[in-house]
């Protein structure tokens, strides 16, 4: 350990001296700081470097600061630096395992290139439907249940009802409601097998640094009762459709589909379950987070609210009152307004790469050497502390739209889903789930601050996941004035035949 301790100090590579076990992970081991801002107090204490050394513990990391250099490693040299470290042990957790983010090399590959098609524009124009269903009864709920006078709500309760009821119909094609029926199974499930704020994170650490302890003490991520579940559920829907005939626009119907195809790689159940399931976690925690912080800042924001609600308005009425697929994508301030909470709050608060071909980097500081890194090694892009640098995003604690609005901003200072190849495969339903969203509840809903809402957000020190510290709570009221009857459509006049 001591030997993998003096690591960048070999290299004479810019680091701050870790601790024996901790590494530098010490001040958000002890729940003094958030993962996030322990990584960008780091990061600025070497504004003149391309790369710096840091200890996620014992393990050494290179985080790279220069835009240019995350490219470099992140597209152009893409195969050098293919793979994930993984957070799932297959042994422990056989079906988990086998998810998009925790495989490697050419698998990875394959299975990217089976589910891509789940994804494109016209499968999101498909599902813009089924997500509009879930976002009426999010917002009928709160409006009927808040009325005119207002009511304050557990936001990230509300918001991971909606995701759970999107990604269960958009992914698994169940329809599901779970303002009216509460105790749903696919939410309990959810909430209690899935929510990083608790043992999930430590579990989460185990895996990634300390995996021969995780194996001894098998320590599983997830466990059988998560993954029967899961696996029980597809089984039963592959039955179902191939039964009567069901055709639905969602990820299992896609899998399916490569059953019929002689040649090339096909899904067996247990990677149909793996996808399925990696597609409700990111679905049910991060993104319901991610929309959390959105819901935020409109809330608390009279102006922004009332901007982006014209432009909700002004839809309305050239939609009379049907929003459609393409009019909710070209909604330039709301576009910005996702981006903008996206940039201070991106989903993971770094990216990370493992090395898997020697490669060189240039010399991190003007005064020192290239260095050669070894496959194995680890290697960071610091999304968190890049879209928080005054060097790219001029005040950048200030939450400001406006910013995203001029188009401007480069993929290489903005990645809220990551870069390159091993981009978040789900990024645009992500976007459009929060759209959808945020559409609804303003065309229904007034958003206030409450005694209980935190301003400024303090981040969580518990997670490695972005999280407020003292959860999100606003107070919502039914919009007095009349709106337009609640109806969405896509232009085609896409039907959905559902279970």
């Amino acid at each position: 350990i001591l030997n993998k301790l003096s690591y960048f100090e070999r290299r004479k590579i810019p680091h701050v001296r870790p601790l024996p076990f901790f590494g530098n992970m010490a001040p958000f081991a002890f729940r003094r700081i958030s993962a996030a801002e322990l990584i960008q107090r780091i990061y600025n204490r070497f504004p003149d470097a391309k790369y710096f050394g840091f200890f996620e513990f014992i393990t050494p990391t290179y985080v790279i600061r220069d835009p240019d250099l995350i490219s470099t490693i992140a597209i152009k040299e893409f195969d050098n630096f293919i793979d994930h470290r993984g957070f799932v042990n297959s042994t422990l957790d056989p079906i988990a395992g086998q998810n998009l983010f925790n495989l490697k090399g050419d698998h990875w590959r394959e299975m990217r290139k089976l589910i891509s098609p789940s994804f494109t524009s016209s499968k999101m124009k498909m599902m813009f439907e089924l997500m509009c269903k879930c976002a009426e009864n999010f917002t009928n709920f709160v409006a009927t249940q808040s009325g005119e006078i207002g009511k304050t709500y557990d936001i990230k309760d509300l918001l991971c009802r909606y995701a759970n009821d999107t990604v269960a119909t958009c992914a698994f094609g169940i329809d599901l409601d779970s303002f009216k029926y509460p105790k749903n199974e696919f939410f309990l499930l959810g909430r209690k097998a899935l929510n990083f704020d608790g043992v999930l994170s430590f579990k989460f650490s185990m895996h990634r640094n300390f995996p021969f302890l995780a194996n001894l003490f098998k320590l599983r991520m997830f466990g059988p009762k998560v993954e029967n579940f899961f696996k029980e559920v597809v089984s039963d829907t592959l039955k179902v459709r191939d039964e009567q005939g069901i055709v639905r626009p969602d990820m299992i119907q896609l899998m399916m589909e490569t059953r019929k195809k002689n040649s090339g790689p096909q899904f067996n159940i247990d990677e149909m379950t793996a996808q399925a399931f990696v597609f409700f976690l990111a679905g049910f925690d991060s993104v319901s987070t991610a929309m959390c912080f959105m819901l935020h800042h409109v809330g608390v924001d009279p102006d922004i609210q009332k901007k982006l609600r014209e432009e909700i308005d002004d839809v309305l009425r050239q939609t009379n009152g049907k929003p459609t697929y393409e009019a909710i994508n070209r909604m330039k301030y709301l576009d910005a307004v996702v981006n903008e909470s996206l940039r201070m709050y991106p989903v993971a608060t770094f990216l990370d790469r493992i090395c898997v071909k020697e490669t060189e980097l240039p010399p991190a500081t003007p005064d020192g050497k290239p260095i050669t890194i070894k496959p194995g090694d680890s290697i960071w892009f610091p999304s968190f502390a890049v879209h928080r640098d005054p060097k790219y995003y001029p005040h950048p604690d200030k939450f400001d739209p406006e910013r995203f609005l001029n188009g401007n901003v480069d993929n290489s200072i903005y990645m809220p889903f990551g870069i390159g190849p091993r981009i978040c495969i789900g990024n645009r339903f992500a976007l459009m789930e929060s759209k959808v969203m945020l559409f609804h509840i303003l065309w229904h809903c007034d958003l206030e601050p409450d005694v209980k809402t935190s301003i400024p957000i303090v981040l969580n020190k518990k997670t490695f996941v972005m999280m407020s510290e003292k959860g999100f709570w606003l107070k919502l009221r039914a919009r007095k004035s009349k709106t337009p009857v609640m109806q969405c459509s896509v232009s085609n006049g896409y039907k959905v035949e559902g279970q």
